[in-house]
């Protein structure tokens, strides 16, 4: 899954590609590096993030996906937002992929939008909200009380009408979890893939990267974010939210043992 972030303010890429026709011409790139899912966003949650208007949201996002619709056949287009206006404009627009940090708690009804279209859903832990979610967040075992919430959220969305076989889990590495929560849950990993549902991972150049290596530098981090890739696969996850597509896709062949000619 390639990251396109149409914001300013995104912890990494802010800025690069706030221009529509630069984002599309990145999300392509991407796609032609192996991305197999392109995954859009108009509003930043790196921790401290402040949010933005749905109109702003809009904005930026749907001539993206307006453009990347034409220009990307054979990959998937998902809409990073927690919004009903915006995530049903993105279906409109090309998506057929909603990821949802919230996992539908802020906007409830964005379940049965993904019930009606049968489109595919990430469904996220979060302790908190960007703005405050780093500041002090604790658990009694951090594995299992993100678990039994991707559980209840699954289950809340399947209530809802959304077919299990279209639902992702994700356990929101670095939304409200500190070096040792995001550590332990890269470790037992195995025990959220045990929900049954395919699992997502984002740790693409994450600050708990730059912890465990000592790169204060988002951008020095891509070795590390293949290594925790790698980890991941092993683990049983099933998708890689990354920036960087190119060295990922080959850490996982490597990882899975592709021959050439296989598929990745």
């Amino acid at each position: 899954m390639g990251v396109v972030n149409v914001t300013p303010d995104s912890f990494s890429d802010g800025g690069l590609w706030l221009d529509s026709g630069a984002a599309v011409d990145h999300g392509v790139a991407l796609v032609e590096q192996g991305a197999e899912i392109l995954d859009v966003g108009g509003e930043s949650t790196r921790p401290g993030a402040e949010p933005v208007s749905e109109a702003e949201e809009l904005r930026r996002v749907v001539p993206v996906l307006e453009g990347l619709r034409e220009r990307t056949l054979g990959a998937q287009l998902s809409i990073d937002t927690s919004k009903l206006g915006v995530a049903r404009a993105a279906l409109a627009a090309g998506a057929t992929y909603v990821n949802d940090v919230t996992a539908f708690r802020h906007d409830p009804e964005i379940a049965e939008l993904v019930a009606a279209a049968g489109s595919d859903c990430c469904l996220m832990h979060m302790q908190g909200e960007p703005r405050t979610m780093q500041a002090d967040p604790r658990y009694g075992d951090v594995v299992d009380d993100v678990r039994a919430f991707l559980e209840e959220r699954a289950a809340f969305a399947v209530a809802r009408g959304v077919s299990p076989r279209r639902i992702q889990v994700d356990p929101g590495i670095g939304f409200g979890k500190s070096l040792e929560h995001n550590v332990t849950l890269l470790r037992r990993l195995d025990e959220i893939v045990a929900l049954g549902f395919p699992v997502v991972v984002g740790v693409s150049r994450k600050a708990f990267l730059g912890a465990l290596t000592g790169r204060d530098v988002a951008a020095e981090r891509v070795a590390a974010t293949v290594a925790a890739n790698v980890i991941a696969y092993e683990r049983g996850a099933s998708v890689f939210r990354v920036h960087d597509v190119p060295p990922t896709v080959d850490g996982l062949k490597v990882a899975a043992g592709t021959l050439p000619g296989d598929d990745a």
